[in-house]
């Protein structure tokens, strides 16, 4: 679930209706990104501007193994400049799973990459080493850039892959 973002970008009327409102509101179309787009253009969160974030809950912990982002397919695609460039991917646990005793809030760098636009379409980053065994149940994925475009940035779809803890004992030595 999408828990907070920077400005989405919005065309039109609704624009205005929405700074009238909080920061911490989230924009009902946020969730787009976290379902397939199907390759097909337009089906995306954006964003405004060329860098901005996007905050998600996870239904669970788990200790977090790879992150997944896909930008619209170059066959379909005209113009790809709005797709995330440089990418930072933070994790931590907030603490919604009140049961499991691990400590909260502490926010760690899982991963950092750059989306290569002459690459395929959906792109795999592993989580670096050192964090290998860290149980997370909120990232955020910062974009520091895009591909050129000034005006907005589309996140298609993102994925988080990752595993259960298998044991109690595990989430014990975490705190």
């Amino acid at each position: 679930m999408v828990v907070r973002h920077s400005e989405p970008f919005i065309i039109g009327k609704v624009r205005h209706w929405f700074r009238k409102i909080s920061l911490t509101t989230v924009y009902r179309d946020s969730e787009k990104m976290l379902k397939p787009s199907f390759k097909e253009s337009g089906q995306c969160f954006p964003l405004k501007g060329n860098s901005g974030f996007v905050q998600i809950r996870l239904r669970t912990t788990i200790i977090l193994e790879a992150i997944t982002l896909e930008h619209v397919d170059k066959a379909v695609g005209y113009n790809r400049s709005n797709a995330p460039k440089n990418c930072r991917v933070y994790g931590w646990h907030q603490g919604h799973d009140a049961d499991i005793g691990v400590e909260t809030g502490k926010m760690f760098l899982l991963a950092e990459f750059s989306y290569d636009l002459e690459k395929s379409n959906a792109q795999t980053f592993n989580v670096l080493d050192l964090v290998g065994s860290s149980l997370v149940d909120t990232v955020r994925l910062d974009f520091t850039s895009n591909h050129g475009s000034p005006s907005h940035t589309c996140i298609y779809w993102l994925q988080v892959h990752g595993h259960e803890p298998t044991s109690v004992s595990m989430l014990a030595t975490q705190s």
